[in-house]
């Protein structure tokens, strides 16, 4: 019986070896220390163990800024434009919407043990690591471990404008599949949705051949930003491409090969609908008691208390007000007084801002005399957790206050100068409040209606909570963008800080959102160095982000780095931390506006930083 058992175990390896053309590499894929010394690893590329050593491969792509025309796409796979164009029925200089998948032929051939489609990429602005270049401009056709193998220099070498060479992930049939109808392999890079039935049915393949040509099973889980192969017997046809909803490179893995997944889905849109039409019923119940507690707590109803009340705001204040929710509330100039006791000196938190007591909650009460209109329509159409929440607005013989949630910690620039060595904290707690900078400026500049700049980014407007959890704050130089689709405003009077304003902006005035993004590159370097944007070296002023950059060229920029990172972070022993958070703020800086990254592609590399340190 067990010689039988055995017989028949063995039988099934057999099978599984000659049908599938390597196992799923699952998220292994995605990290960057595996080996293959014990043999072929599907961690690196895909194994030669096809009927032929060469053939023409296909891989799909998604389309993504800049690598969203037929010239950009070949350039950066190194395929024929002509080829991709036609296969694709496009023009070859047609742009493609973003996540559009793209079908790229390529000649795949085995070299060593693997085999792979070779071609260069010049390294620009985000795309600064071996983990990015291959999960984030390649999708994952590419993977760290490969790159790392193809190139000689180490991760924390690599700069912009040094080309590499990248080993494409392509395989070639094997004889079983050939015997079995199919002609071409094509190499498809998992995307946060996708599931096997689905791209089973879109490529007109059977389940059973994805799964045998990959070594899957049933249920089992596939990761986004790896690859599986898709056996073909004819070309693809774009007729079998789709536009994906738009994704975060750091999305969860997902499990989508359960036949109940459209059944859920049902039931989760069902259950959406319920708990929206609860929340409904709720808002208008409690609208019903606040308006009955307003009139019963003594809200103005005459037409006297009405004018009184006038007299509290400017015209173009109250036009803002009117439009708030009920949330917001107008204070009377007493209750300020009596909150901050008068502005009393121990209440000054810093500057014109006050800490103040508003019937036991505590709440930050900021002083102004220019006219806060504009800054009271933008804090109306913005609701997210790393910016500063309007809690309410008064005025008074001309000047306005605005009162705001309370941060304990106060403000970063602050918090680097004042604590102690054994307070100060881990590079964990300064990468978290540098995503949270991240993911409020990527709010501003990706989920606002119309979008909007912040336009004064600094450690001193960054606050900090109990938790050491950052907010955005003082939004008073903030502005629309006017065009959105170039993100480009014009400024005839440029106002910022020094050390914090970028060069196109202090030289012509030009507004973008990258001007916030060089900011935050100014930002990183305080977190990474506890120093001030502008340092005295040799009795003279100098930019503490030219310091950087400068020391980032050089040849010994580790060592040149380790000497002016904050000491109080050294005991965390992590130099390899402060090389990658340097990288990410240098790409910041960028000279070109258009060659520095995203908030987006920021809060990317940030999230992948964070769990390499958890790891």
């Amino acid at each position: 019986m067990n010689q039988f058992l055995l017989c028949f175990l063995s039988l099934n390896l057999f099978t599984l070896h000659i049908t599938a053309q390597q196992n799923y590499s699952g998220n292994s894929a995605l990290g960057c220390s595996n080996n293959d010394e014990s043999g072929p690893s599907p961690a690196f590329l895909y194994t030669c163990n096809g009927q032929e050593r060469h053939c023409q491969a296909f891989l799909i792509y998604k389309s993504q800024p800049p690598f969203n025309t037929v010239p950009s796409i070949s350039a950066l796979t190194s395929s024929n434009p002509a080829e991709l164009a036609t296969i694709n029925t496009v023009t070859e200089h047609a742009e493609f919407p973003t996540s559009k998948e793209v079908i790229i032929p390529v000649n795949c051939s085995c070299l060593g043990q693997y085999y792979l489609a070779n071609t260069k990429f010049r390294i620009s602005s985000i795309y600064g690591t071996y983990h990015t270049i291959g999960t984030m401009a390649y999708q994952g056709l590419s993977t760290c471990r490969s790159l790392k193998r193809a190139n000689p220099l180490s991760e924390y070498k690599l700069v912009p404008g040094i080309e590499l060479k990248v080993p494409l992930r392509c395989a070639c049939p094997t004889r079983y599949q050939i015997k079995s109808g199919t002609k071409y392999l094509l190499t498809y890079s998992i995307s946060l949705g996708d599931n096997i039935p689905d791209i089973s049915d879109r490529f007109n393949v059977s389940k059973k051949s994805i799964n045998d040509a990959n070594g899957l099973e049933e249920k089992q889980t596939i990761f986004p930003s790896t690859t599986i192969l898709i056996p073909l017997p004819t070309k693809p046809s774009s007729s079998q491409t789709i536009i994906h909803k738009d994704q975060l490179h750091d999305s969860p893995p997902i499990v989508k090969h359960p036949e109940s997944h459209r059944s859920k889905r049902k039931l989760y849109e069902w259950l959406v609908i319920a708990a929206a039409c609860s929340m409904l019923v709720l808002i208008i119940i409690l609208f019903t008691i606040f308006v009955f507690n307003k009139r019963k707590d003594g809200v103005p109803r005459s037409g006297h208390e009405r004018t009184k009340i006038k007299h509290v705001l400017s015209e173009d204040l109250r036009v803002e007000i009117a439009s708030f929710d009920q949330g917001l509330r107008v204070f009377t100039f007493e209750e300020i007084k009596k909150a901050t006791q008068n502005f009393s000196s121990k209440n000054r938190i810093s500057g014109s801002v006050y800490r103040g007591g508003f019937g036991g909650k505590i709440l930050a009460v900021k002083r102004m005399r220019l006219d806060v209109s504009k800054e009271v329509q933008l804090l109306k159409n913005i609701n997210h957790f790393n910016l500063i929440k309007l809690q309410g607005v008064c005025e008074n013989g001309g000047s306005f206050y605005l009162v705001f949630e309370y941060m304990k910690e106060g403000s970063l620039r602050d918090w680097l100068c004042n604590q102690s060595p054994d307070e100060i904290g881990s590079w964990t707690k300064r990468i978290q409040i540098a995503l949270d900078v991240a993911y409020g400026l990527h709010y501003l500049h990706s989920f606002t209606k119309p979008a909007y700049v912040h336009g004064d980014i600094k450690s001193s407007n960054v606050l900090l909570n109990s938790g050491l959890r950052a907010k955005i704050t003082n939004f008073s130089l903030a502005r629309a963008v006017v065009n959105e689709t170039s993100s480009v405003a014009q400024t005839a009077r440029v106002v910022g800080t020094r050390g914090y304003m970028a060069p196109e902006y202090i030289q012509t005035g030009q507004v973008t959102s990258k001007i916030d993004v060089y900011a935050f590159g100014v930002v990183l370097l305080e977190l990474i160095t506890g120093k001030d944007a502008i340092i005295t070296q040799d009795r003279r002023e100098i930019l503490l982000s030219a310091t950087v950059v400068s020391m980032m060229e050089k040849d010994n920029a580790e060592a040149e780095l380790d000497s002016l990172t904050d000491p109080r972070l050294k005991s965390d022993n992590r130099t390899e931390v402060a090389l990658r958070m340097a990288q990410l703020s240098v790409a910041c800086l960028t000279e070109e506006p258009t060659k520095r990254p995203s908030m987006e592609d920021v809060v990317s590399v940030l999230s992948k930083i964070r769990a390499d340190l958890l790891t």
